[in-house]
């Protein structure tokens, strides 16, 4: 919960580099141990502008998922419901990794998502991989990642 600032970064696969923009997001708790908001701001340069996207998340401890609806001013609301693991080597409350699975689309093609979030104290990192499902390949390929530090309450 609270107040975190960082950058979203893309992978260039020509470059094989990353590109990132500035994101500012507010974690706010629901109360009732299962239901948070997300509001990011991003930073899309001069042309764009702030891009706002809110996120409400609701956490089912009994079937380990976490259902997700994302609203984005443009865009069709969007609403996925990902499969989570807690990794066993996980500390406390400040320190963890967690893997979020679902199957959806991802570049107008059938995929595997795989987040993985890992918060070392007040630093997050999401990293968003696909496997694409329309090939014989089994593969991840990195889409993006997120970069946070915790600036405040």
């Amino acid at each position: 919960m609270g107040s975190w600032e960082g950058e979203l970064g893309y992978l260039d696969y020509s470059a094989n580099r990353w590109f990132g923009i500035p994101v500012k997001t507010r974690i706010i708790d629901q109360g009732d141990g299962a239901t948070m908001l997300r509001v990011s701001d991003f930073d899309d340069g001069p042309k764009v502008g702030i891009v706002r996207i809110t996120t409400g998340e609701l956490f089912d401890e009994k079937a380990d998922t976490v259902s997700v609806a994302t609203f984005r001013k443009g865009r069709a609301v969007e609403v996925m419901t990902y499969a989570i693991r807690i990794d066993p080597g996980s500390r406390d409350a400040t320190h963890w990794t967690m893997v979020e699975e679902t199957k959806a689309s991802d570049d107008n093609r059938p995929a595997t998502l795989r987040l993985t979030t890992v918060r070392d104290g007040d630093k997050v990192e999401t990293l968003k991989e696909v496997d694409f499902l329309d090939d014989d390949k089994s593969e991840w390929l990195t889409r993006n990642r997120t970069r946070l530090t915790r600036v405040g309450d």
